[in-house]
């Protein structure tokens, strides 16, 4: 059992930690200043836009494809099943900078490049990558039991993984969502090399384009830097709860 003298203690270093990481956040959001001005100047408006479409689109189809891969390479067995999973885990391995160039060729030997396809389709598949092996672990964790009762109660495996089990991942789902979102959303390198059309430019490197103008502003900085935040710190705040629940009701077990 832990005592009252150690809670505190840790409560008091938590709390330390907790406001050396808020400091520089607050330091921002006092130094803004006009955000109309900022996103007029910033065009973060279409900027917004080009990021929503590409984060949206990311997260819908790591996700689809996530669940189903994770629920046979979890609950299925079949023949080459370690050998397939330990490729797609090679995702997680290789980071982004170690394959951007040979990307950018392919990409654009088949017309991709300066089309959203182009920062969608990569960030897909390295999401599915995580997807595959976060839901893995989910499913590794369900009773076999509960399983075993849907199939002898005559489910297929397509009505036991959506109306046995999916509702039992939820936390694990939205937790992987959330995480996706963030790492799309915040994604700069893709979108500097594969695009060059202002129109197609994501938040992350508008704001950069945006910084490279109003270097001695400080107030206008600020304030684009909240515009592009505000999304992720938004969709953060809506799934906290799950988000929380995901990390610490053994997602990861398996």
């Amino acid at each position: 059992m832990i005592d009252r003298r150690e809670q505190v203690l840790a409560h008091v270093v938590l709390g330390v930690f907790a406001l050396i990481a808020l400091a520089p956040v607050a330091k921002i959001v006092l130094a803004a200043g006009d955000f109309g001005t900022a996103w007029d100047e910033g065009n973060f408006g279409t900027y917004l836009r080009s990021s929503a479409i590409v984060t949206v689109s990311v997260v819908v189809i790591s996700t689809v494809i996530s669940i189903l891969a994770g629920y046979a390479f979890g609950l299925m067995r079949f023949r080459g099943e370690q050998v397939l999973f330990y490729a797609i885990l090679l995702g997680l391995m290789v980071p982004m900078e170690a394959i951007i160039v040979p990307l950018y060729y392919d990409l654009r030997g088949v017309g991709l490049t300066d089309t959203y396809w182009a920062l969608i389709l990569p960030q897909t598949a390295l999401s599915i990558a995580f997807g595959t092996f976060w839901m893995r672990a989910f499913f590794r964790s369900v009773p076999r039991s509960l399983i075993e009762a849907a199939r002898l109660d005559g489910s297929s495996s397509w009505t036991t993984l959506w109306r046995v089990v999916m509702p039992l991942a939820r936390p694990a789902v939205l937790t992987m969502v959330v995480l996706v979102f963030m790492w799309t959303w915040n994604e700069f390198l893709l979108a500097l090399v594969m695009v060059s059309d202002e129109s197609l430019r994501t938040a992350p490197l508008g704001l950069a384009f945006f910084q490279g103008r109003n270097t001695n502003d400080e107030a206008l900085l600020a304030a684009g830097s909240l515009i592009v935040a505000a999304p992720v710190v938004l969709v953060y705040l809506f799934l906290q709860r799950h988000f929380i629940r995901g990390m610490l009701g053994g997602a990861v077990k398996g």
